[in-house]
């Protein structure tokens, strides 16, 4: 059975989505960040050494890190859905969108996150902050013009790895800045699988 190690207000959606859609079985273990650092307990590190989440456990394969993980789900158990074939010409875009996600897109909502933290010390940042997320939100939001997915004509690994950074613009006052990522993110989590994931772990 493979297990997914959760913690509270991160970022695990993805994966129990990506299960859902491949009509895995599996067992969500969840975990409660302590209440005044945030922190994950160390029961979590027991898991994996880094004590972050989301972690999946499939027999004796142990990994973290959303993109590894995803991509690992659709090349053990995809049967060639949720990714084009490597000689396929969409198949760098691809990669390239898996990688994106946790890289350079996620990096200024993360400065947001933790320079809302420093008050007014952080308040030189916000502009520069503010300007790279409009960057990048705008780029994603360009990339879905006249398209319902960010690879080819149906929803593959990078879609659910995006689905994040869209969701967070989107609740975060984007929906008419960003009509696309909006659209998306609509149509996304009206999805079977992405309402039975809800169902299962909670939203």
């Amino acid at each position: 059975m493979i297990e997914i190690h959760h913690l509270t207000e991160s970022r695990s959606r993805r994966i129990t989505w990506m299960l859902e859609e491949l009509g895995l079985p599996y067992e969500v273990i969840t975990y409660h960040r302590d209440p005044e650092t945030r922190l994950a307990p160390p029961e979590l590190q027991a898991i994996h050494p880094l004590g972050k989440a989301p972690v999946l456990r499939d027999g004796s394969e142990v990994l973290i890190e959303s993109g590894a993980i995803v991509d690992y789900l659709i090349r053990t158990y995809g049967k060639g859905q949720f990714a084009p074939a490597i000689e396929a010409p969409d198949y760098n875009r691809y990669v390239q969108f898996m990688h994106y996600a946790e890289g350079s897109a996620m990096l200024p909502m993360l400065l947001k996150l933790y320079v809302s933290r420093l008050g007014d010390a952080g308040a030189p940042l916000h502009p520069r902050i503010a300007s790279e997320m409009q960057n990048h939100l705008g780029y994603l939001n360009g990339e879905l013009e006249g398209r319902d997915f960010f690879v080819g004509n149906a929803l593959t690994g990078a879609d659910v790895q995006l689905s994040f950074v869209a969701q967070v613009a989107v609740r975060n006052g984007g929906a008419e800045a960003f009509p696309h990522l909006a659209r998306f993110v609509n149509a996304i989590e009206a999805r079977p699988a992405y309402q039975r994931a809800i169902a299962r772990s909670g939203a």
